[in-house]
Formats: C-alpha cells, structure tokens, sequence
C-alpha cells in the first residue's frame, strides 16, 4: 500500500486520538471512518423534502420555540439553566 506523509498541528493530532476507538486504531482506519459517517448516500424521500420545506416556512414565519420554552413546558428547565450557569 503506497503511504502519504500529512502534516498536523499538535491539536489536532490530540483531537484524532481522543476519537480513535482503541489505543491501536491506525489514523487511516479512524480517517476513513470519520469520513463513512459524514457521508450520507441515501437520498431523501419526497416526504422528507417536504417537511424540510415545510419546517423551513415555519421557521421564516416565526412559528419557533426556544429549547428553553419546550424544556420548561416539560418541566425540566432545571437542565437548562445548570448548562447556561
């Protein structure tokens, strides 16, 4: 296998470790698994779009509420305000 050198700021290389999912995990194992996930082959429904369109026009028309809002209509607002602190 023909192998390519990548140049990382220490940070980064911090960031890959801590998202291998063991010690031994090579980076292009964990590279290529980043990547599968951030890609989505499956095209979406015309249901779907639909609701995204419609989502979308709530939103413009101001139909929206704050996470704070719904987490206190289901009485828990507690866990908001313990994030926000």
């Amino acid at each position: 296998m023909a192998k390519t050198t990548v140049q990382l700021r220490p940070e980064t290389k911090e960031k890959l470790d801590d998202l291998k999912l063991h010690p031994r995990e090579t980076y292009d194992d964990l590279i290529n698994r980043l990547a599968d996930a951030a890609y989505d082959d499956e095209t979406l429904s015309d249901e779907e779009i639909e609701d995204i369109r419609a989502s979308e026009k709530d939103i413009k028309a101001g139909r929206v509420r704050s996470l704070r809002e719904i987490m206190k209509d289901l009485g828990d607002d507690q866990v908001i305000r313990s994030l926000v602190e």
